[in-house]
This record gives structure tokens, C-alpha cells and sequence, in this order.
């Protein structure tokens, strides 16, 4: 995972993880990037402070194996997460897996399937699959009940 600073038009800052830098455009080009504090959705890359490993003979406390779980890429070397952030996003990723573990992937027709459900049109189920921004946007105005998967979750037919 990569974290970048980012920054809406509004100048709020604040923080984005991505698998990578094409993730990132690819979700800024499709609208899926909203400052969290007015919802604005132009939104870029804030300039960053360029990571400087230290000298060699003083990160030997930095590179022990239990530091490692907790460090990300960010393009110009690793940096440590704090520990709360990471224990934060293990709570977070259990509370997800265990939330969907009953769940029935249904991938991209994720929004004809709740409007069917909410209608009436077939039988209520626990599902999640893949909407659009604007779908989302939509099922929201009809008052049907969706929420985003804060971590990303694979489609199992992309798996193995």
C-alpha cells in the first residue's frame, strides 16, 4: 500500500492509501476521491516531504523484524505507521471480514441486485459486489441502505 498526502480545492488535507500510483489516478479519474471534510471531489496529490533513511549504523532499530508488519512503501523508502493506526486498520479489516463472511459476492451487479431486493423483485440476501460512484449515488436517493467497504476486497474470480 502506498499513502499519499492529498488536498481537495478547498485546501483540506488529508491522507489516502492506494495499491499504487495508477490506483490512484484511476480512482481521481473516476470521481471515487471525496475530501472527507466538504465532500468536494477535486481532489490531488499534496506536496510531501521526501523520505531520508538515516544513516545505516543508527536503523538498526528500525529494521527489526516487528517493525516490518507495520511499515508501508511510500515510493522513496519505508516509513513506519503508528501503532494505534495499525492496530486500528487490523480491528477495522476483522470487523469487514467478519461483516461479509456471509456475504455472497455478486461483483458488478451489485446495484440491480439491492434495487431487486428492495422492491421486492427477489429475496433479501447479505451481498456485496462492486458499484460506481454514481450507483451508489443512486441507491442512496431511493432510500435503499448500502455502505462501501472501507478495504478493498479482491473479486474471487481475479483470485488464483
Amino acid at each position: 500500500m502506498i499513502v499519499f498526502d492529498l488536498a481537495c480545492s478547498n485546501s483540506h488535507r488529508f491522507e489516502g492509501w492506494f495499491r499504487s500510483t495508477s490506483d490512484f489516478a484511476d480512482q481521481r479519474e473516476k470521481g471515487w476521491l471525496l475530501c472527507p471534510e466538504c465532500g468536494c471531489e477535486k481532489v490531488d496529490k499534496a506536496p510531501m516531504a521526501p523520505a531520508v533513511p538515516a544513516k545505516g549504523n543508527t536503523r538498526s532499530e528500525l529494521s527489526s523484524k516487528d517493525d516490518r508488519s507495520s511499515a508501508v512503501s511510500g515510493g522513496a523508502g519505508e516509513q513506519s505507521l503508528p501503532p494505534k493506526l495499525v492496530e486500528a486498520m487490523k480491528a477495522l479489516a476483522k470487523v469487514q471480514a467478519e461483516t461479509i463472511k456471509d456475504s455472497t459476492w455478486v461483483g458488478k451487479e451489485f446495484a440491480k441486485q439491492s434495487r431487486e431486493m428492495h422492491y421486492g423483485e427477489r429475496d433479501e440476501a447479505l451481498i456485496h459486489g462492486k458499484a460506481t460512484p454514481e450507483e451508489a449515488k443512486e441507491l442512496a436517493e431511493e432510500g435503499i441502505n448500502v455502505a462501501p467497504l472501507l478495504i478493498p476486497v479482491a473479486d474471487p474470480d481475479d483470485l488464483n
